[in-house]
């Protein structure tokens, strides 16, 4: 805001009520006085909160602290809302925006940013929440926390016109632009922007949250929106059923290439509510080709906290080549079944075709479901990708190669070694037949796109998919422990 703006603001606040006056640094808003609850209002459950070292701190049965102002009537439209949070482990909490009170139930009006760092399961219930810190809840979700339990962190949330951004510890989680009219199910109705208050949600009595140094700037009503709303009507709306529903959109097959950065990167995966894996070749012949060039790439890769950082194992050849104590600094290992060495002896590369030799096609595919079963049974790897590849020679007669007795063999040896098999973006596989089939089998699955660069990015589509098509549920992904 420039000087000439802020001053002018200033002024025309004078005319508001007293919630609505600007604070004494510069036109921030102190929410919190460290001392007293005053200007806030709690729900059902009014003891769930108190103040402790300067902190609010919710602990008890679901209530949620709805901020009032001195005169009851704090509104806010535009704005930049900044807290520092500290959670303790697996303890559930929300920061809600554009919200007004309610005596009792989770707030109907307005948006929900979680927060949530740590995740549990609770026995006799299979549900487990996903959306981590940093979310839009359940419209843009944010599948790995940026921040940690027990340490203080910044939470930043800015509205301006129909674009809400979300920082979390400088770095930025949510950057969307809703719709003119936005897809909602019916359980989410009243989440939309319009004007309104916060609060601050005790969410269970295992959940301890504590919020400090709570401000706000308000911001003109009349500025216009930065960002571009979703331009594809439909996709939007499968991206928000499948956020409401907790499914986690992550794509663990990225790679930087042909320019892409990781901060573009990370732009596209915000665009549509993803969490992204960013991949490196390990191998013979690859990026990193032996041990001295990964403990470079070690030493001098910057990590985002948004992304997860993989190990893309090419070749039979890598655990002879790298040291295991270098592959625990990745989050996760994947590897593929698209070099192996044939029964003459012959190493080949199965994406390039000078290399390939197929001869008898159903004694090709003896042989590729063999080195299959070799690598998930040898190889300490936790995702089997680009899965059921076959060279493009051959490729026409996929279904007919792939017989229930090869599926058979391969998902076998994934449930044995519970290794997650890859839902392919990019190749279009496997198909929707073996992904059934290895579902049946409790097979744990990952979604992939495994990019050549910036154009080929895209949004998952398949993958999408294959979700309504064979039926996927949140419970059957894979997800990182890291």
């Amino acid at each position: 805001m420039t000087r000439i703006t802020a001053i002018g603001f200033i002024l025309l606040s004078s005319v508001f009520s007293s919630s609505q006056l600007v604070g004494a640094d510069g036109n921030w808003i102190p929410l919190f006085d460290g001392k007293t609850l005053e200007g806030w209002k709690a729900s059902e459950n009014q003891g769930s909160f108190r103040i402790e070292d300067g902190a609010i701190v919710c602990d008890g049965p679901r209530s949620h602290l709805f901020y009032t102002g001195k005169d009851g009537a704090a509104r806010f439209k535009n704005f930049e809302l900044t807290a520092e949070v500290m959670t303790t482990p697996a303890s559930n909490s929300g920061i809600y925006f554009h919200t007004e009170f309610q005596d009792k139930g989770w707030p109907s009006k307005g948006y929900e940013s979680q927060v949530l760092n740590s995740n549990r399961a609770e026995p006799g219930n299979a549900y487990v929440e996903h959306k981590m810190t940093g979310s839009l809840y359940a419209v843009r979700n944010s599948w790995k926390t940026p921040a940690r339990d027990n340490e203080w962190f910044r939470y930043r949330i800015r509205v301006e016109g129909k674009t809400i951004r979300i920082w979390i510890n400088d770095q930025m989680t949510v950057d969307y632009t809703e719709p003119e009219t936005p897809f909602r199910p019916n359980s989410m109705n009243g989440r939309v922007l319009s004007s309104g208050t916060f609060a601050l949600q005790c969410h269970d009595p295992k959940s301890i949250v504590r919020y400090r140094n709570l401000r706000v700037q308000r911001l003109p009503d009349n500025l216009r929106t930065p960002g571009t709303p979703p331009a594809d009507s439909k996709l939007e709306q499968r991206l928000v059923e499948l956020a409401e529903r907790n499914f986690p959109l992550m794509d663990l097959h990225v790679h930087l290439k042909e320019g892409l950065t990781l901060e573009q990167a990370l732009a596209h995966a915000r665009a549509y509510g993803f969490t992204y894996g960013i991949a490196v070749n390990c191998g013979l012949n690859m990026t990193l080709p032996n041990q001295q060039a990964l403990d470079q790439f070690l030493k001098s890769a910057v990590r985002s906290p948004l992304s997860y950082l993989a190990m893309q194992a090419e070749g039979r050849e890598w655990m002879d080549l790298f040291s295991k104590e270098s592959v625990k600094q990745f989050d996760y290992v994947f590897t593929d079944a698209m070099t192996w060495t044939n029964d003459d002896g012959k190493r080949m590369r199965l994406w390039i075709e000078n290399e390939v030799e197929v001869g008898d096609p159903q004694h090709f595919m003896d042989m590729l479901v063999d080195r299959i079963e070799k690598i998930l049974n040898g190889e300490p790897i936790d995702i089997y990708v680009n899965p059921t590849y076959i060279p493009e020679q051959i490729a026409s007669r996929y279904d007919d190669l792939w017989t229930p007795q090869r599926m058979d063999r391969v998902i076998a040896a994934l449930v044995k070694n519970r290794i997650a098999l890859e839902i392919n973006d990019r190749r279009r596989i496997p198909s929707p037949a073996f992904i059934k089939r290895a579902k049946a089998a409790g097979v744990k699955f990952t979604f992939g796109t495994n990019n050549g660069g910036v154009s080929d990015l895209g949004h998952l589509q398949y993958c999408l998919d294959m979700i309504k098509e064979c039926g996927l549920e949140p419970g059957d992904m894979w997800m990182p422990k890291k």
